[in-house]
């Protein structure tokens, strides 16, 4: 029988200094007693520690939030009217429930579409253009803008033109405040559309409006939906505009006449320094509810996002 040599593989030699002289690897091991590891370690502890402290008046809040709201939270409250000052029990805030809803919803049909169109211009149309530079500024601006100036600027614009506060003039105020966060959210939305996918639409003789419309919306829209989210948290929770703009009513919202509207953030407002137990019990209540609502936006805006980046990197 014939036998064959298998060949074994080579060995790695040892390395050695440029004269030729062999020397020792370095051994790769995690000694837990070094500087540098104590360092990382305390320093670890040090942030989780801090973040800890950081979310405890979070928590605080959320608690006393639900102790509190919790008790007089029930259908009742959510459909009734609120009670007057004269009433010991019953009442709810469903009318302001329904005027939060009411404003927010014109204040998106303002700035949805405004913040979309402005989003395609600065990343499609206008790009590196003067126009578009000056218009991102502005938004960024708008981005840090305390809320009562868009309250005195829905005041000036609506309540001096029409004579009367109104839902209405509360819904443009939160407009303002909703258009610079979906304009900056929806461009970055479109600019991380694949340019692959754009091109290809140009080769088969799409019109760049078309591109845009049947291309680009599309695949950026879940994105622009997180930031959607995101402006409508923000804009239920204002208060300051709403005083300019809205007022406050105890009867229930009327959206075909101009009159003052309620809503839940002007109830916590007013209720929170009445004299009656009732009422304040009522403003815990209220407030449960709105941040309950802000919540839901914000972790919805959350998980859109999160979802938009496992697609993007699989």
């Amino acid at each position: 029988m014939m036998t064959t040599d298998v060949e074994s593989p080579p060995r790695a030699e040892a390395p050695s200094d440029p004269a030729g002289t062999p020397v020792d690897r370095p051994r790769l091991e995690h000694d837990l007693r070094a500087a540098r590891s104590v360092f990382s370690g305390g320093f670890t502890v040090l942030c989780a520690l801090l973040s800890l402290i950081a979310a405890f008046p979070l928590f605080g809040v959320l608690y006393m939030l639900i102790e509190r709201g919790a008790a007089r939270l029930s259908w009742s409250t959510l459909v009734e009217l609120p009670p007057s000052a004269i009433q010991t029990e019953g009442g709810g805030f469903g009318n302001a429930l329904a005027g939060t809803v009411f404003m927010v919803l014109i204040a998106g049909l303002i700035a949805v579409p405004a913040g979309v169109f402005a989003a395609v211009f600065l990343a499609e149309f206008g790009k590196d253009r003067p126009l578009a530079a000056a218009i991102r500024f502005g938004a960024k601006v708008l981005t840090g803008m305390p809320s009562i100036i868009a309250g005195i600027f829905g005041y000036a614009l609506v309540v001096l033109t029409t004579g009367s506060f109104s839902a209405y003039a509360g819904g443009v105020a939160l407009s303002i405040l909703m258009l610079p966060i979906v304009t900056l959210t929806a461009e970055q939305a479109i600019r991380a559309v694949p340019a692959k996918m754009k091109e290809a639409a140009v080769g088969m003789g799409a019109t760049p409006t078309q591109v845009v419309w049947r291309v680009t919306l599309p695949t950026a829209m879940p994105s622009i939906l997180t930031g959607v989210m995101l402006a409508v948290a923000r804009a239920a929770g204002e208060t300051a505009p709403l005083l300019f703009t809205a007022q406050f009513t105890y009867f229930a919202l009327r959206v075909d006449r101009l009159e003052n509207a309620p809503s839940l953030a002007v109830l916590i407002y007013e209720f929170s320094g009445s004299p009656y137990e009732h009422q304040i019990a009522l403003a815990w209540s209220a407030s449960l509810v709105l941040v309950l609502l802000v919540l839901v936006f914000n972790l919805g805006g959350q998980l859109l996002a999160r979802r938009n980046e496992l697609a993007r990197t699989r």
